[in-house]
């Protein structure tokens, strides 16, 4: 296990559309997500809704305004994968979870030692803002051993000083709870107490992989997701 513990970041809601995932999460929690922007490396685009604690909810999408281009990476949260744009179709989802990663630990570095666990670190950037995150080659989400699906984090290193979070207004919402539910779900405990995330995610056996978050809101408990 890692001496070292991390930090959530951010909580990711996948959508077909920014309108489609925006309304979702407006009817559940009851706040709607502002500000966010483009991702040019990605071809994707977000809005994103301030949470107590120095953390962040956010919607993504494709970017329809995006260039195509064939010899692009592929998108990451699995974005280009035909299952996931199936899964879309039946409405925006809580997909996905990333975690923080803060020196006096480097990211790239942490990576270069421990290749078979943590995914490749790919530099990006939106608007005034850049930061490496953990992205598998073929825009999958991060598993090990076969296990992941959207459970297990991914990581990121924010390379400049203002946080996504200090640019929000307060939105009233706190994160009470962040669930995971997965097949394999000791395989999944464990790579998290490796990480140094379990504190973060209470993660139960399910015949299929999901999340789901709680929140504190001006209107009572809300729950996001399974």
């Amino acid at each position: 296990m890692t001496a070292l513990r991390l930090s959530l970041d951010h909580l990711v809601v996948s959508a077909r559309t920014l309108a489609e995932g925006v309304q979702y999460v407006t009817d559940t929690l009851g706040v709607a997500p502002a500000g966010g922007g483009a991702h040019p490396l990605m071809r994707t685009h977000n809005r994103l809704l301030g949470l107590w604690g120095g953390a962040y909810l956010e919607v993504i999408a494709i970017d329809p305004a995006a260039a195509s281009d064939t010899a692009a990476r592929p998108r990451l949260f699995a974005f280009d994968d035909p299952a996931m744009q199936t899964r879309l179709a039946s409405g925006p989802y809580l997909s996905h979870w990333v975690a923080r990663v803060e020196p006096p630990r480097n990211l790239e570095r942490w990576r270069a030692q421990y290749p078979a666990r943590i995914a490749d670190v790919v530099p990006m950037t939106r608007g005034d803002f850049a930061w490496s995150l953990t992205v598998p080659g073929d825009g999958a989400f991060p598993a090990w051993q076969e296990a992941g699906d959207g459970v297990l984090p991914s990581l990121i290193q924010w390379d400049t000083p203002r946080h996504p979070s200090q640019t929000l207004p307060d939105s009233g919402l706190a994160l009470k709870a962040l669930h995971g539910f997965h097949p394999r779900a000791d395989v999944v405990r464990e790579q998290l107490e490796w990480l140094g995330a379990a504190h973060l995610i209470d993660v139960q056996a399910a015949d299929a992989p999901a999340l789901a978050a709680e929140f504190e809101t001006p209107s009572g408990l809300r729950r996001l997701g399974a």
